[in-house]
């Protein structure tokens, strides 16, 4: 890693170390750097819980159980200066041991970690947060689709055969090299992923995508697509009746959710269709977390006259350690009883009439503040 110095035009090499070197250890440093920051392996991961020793039968103990999106289990195993010989045989184990867990003890294993490291939290509250969907709809650790991550400064030739052999049958295994690096008194620390590499995982998650898709037999998921395929058609007929031309091209989901555009890039209205409960909101989602929380502010300086436009009190979720914000209005309903359905579109073409009225005059002074910069 070079360091590029504009003014004189040059690059200078920034000093490559070890963990060793520094001082660091493997529990107290680099396992507590990638809880508390699981997003340098995967934007997309939930840590639930540390040194976790919780299997039948067995005092082992892996170094950090997580969540993906999918609601897949995830094994990170972390070494320093080297893996070792014996880290694949003992990611292996871990990952057989969770393939058991269910999705009741994974909660407790949750709710335990938010209880001892986070002071205290409602883990069901918190997972249905992380997958954006209520959490008796999220299925958890299905199957054997376990993932395993290896995070190091050095992999031996016989753990990276192995995970790319394994790769090669439907394991889903990442290796990670650590690298840490000295600049006069900063010390920098750069995550690369080796295994697989980044353009070959893409092509394997298309594959994979493509393949889950082609053999899913899961009766209740289908069933649950084709019901909100269903609502939002019906739902887009009463929308196009509406006021509001906000949804006039977006064509029917199988997802809980249905979004248009604001005027704002990256902004839009939505609506959400759950078992338990309907939503409008407005969402802001752009790259720049700094961005998202400076429309949330300017909006919020004007919470009074958009309620008002309204004609309710809004929930303003800023959401601090989120990238995105969201403003929204909820309404409980028994959502996959299909008699509910004319008051809940009724509801949604209502609410959300409201809720882009009330945020127009708002959004066009921010459109014309973002198109300025």
């Amino acid at each position: 890693m070079y360091k590029i110095n504009k003014s004189d035009n040059r690059i200078s090499r920034i000093q490559t170390m070890s963990f060793s070197e520094l001082g660091f250890r493997e529990r107290e440093h680099l396992q507590e750097w990638l809880a508390n920051a699981p997003e340098a392996l995967d934007n997309d991961l939930l840590i639930i819980q540390k040194e976790f020793d919780g299997f039948k039968d067995t005092r082992e103990r892996l170094d950090l159980l997580a969540l993906d999106k999918s609601g897949n289990l995830v094994v990170i195993e972390n070494k320093l200066d080297d893996t070792g010989r014996d880290v694949m045989w003992q990611a292996l184990k871990y990952a057989s041991y969770c393939s058991s867990l269910t999705k009741t003890q994974i909660i407790d294993i949750y709710q335990s970690y938010l209880d001892r490291y986070e002071g205290g939290g409602n883990a069901k509250a918190k997972l249905s947060e992380f997958f954006e969907v209520e959490l008796d709809e999220v299925v958890l650790n299905s199957g054997v689709k376990q993932r395993i991550m290896f995070v190091a400064a050095n992999f031996r030739k016989e753990v990276t055969s192995t995970a790319l052999w394994l790769l090669s049958h439907g394991i889903q295994i990442q290796c990670f090299k650590v690298t840490p690096y000295a600049m006069g008194e900063e010390l920098l620390l750069n995550v690369e992923q080796i295994i697989p590499t980044p353009e070959a995982e893409e092509l394997m998650i298309s594959m994979n995508a493509k393949e889950a898709e082609e053999k899913s037999s899961e009766k209740e998921q289908k069933n649950r697509h084709k019901l909100r395929l269903e609502f939002w058609q019906q739902c887009l007929e009463a929308l196009g009746e509406s006021t509001t031309e906000l949804f006039n091209n977006i064509s029917p989901s199988k997802d809980h959710w249905l979004s248009a555009g604001s005027g704002v890039r990256s902004c839009p209205f939505s609506l959400i269709f759950g078992s338990r409960f309907a939503r409008v909101e407005f969402y802001m989602s752009k790259s720049s977390s700094e961005e998202n929380k400076q429309i949330f502010d300017y909006l919020y300086e004007h919470k009074a006259e958009i309620e008002q436009r309204f004609g309710s009190e809004l929930e303003w979720q800023r959401l601090e350690d989120k990238k995105a914000c969201r403003v929204q209005f909820q309404q409980e309903f028994d959502g996959y009883n299909k008699d509910n359905w004319p008051e809940i579109i009724a509801w949604l073409v209502e609410h959300i009439e409201r809720l882009e009225k009330a945020f127009k005059p708002a959004l066009i002074t921010v459109n014309k503040e973002i198109k300025s910069k």
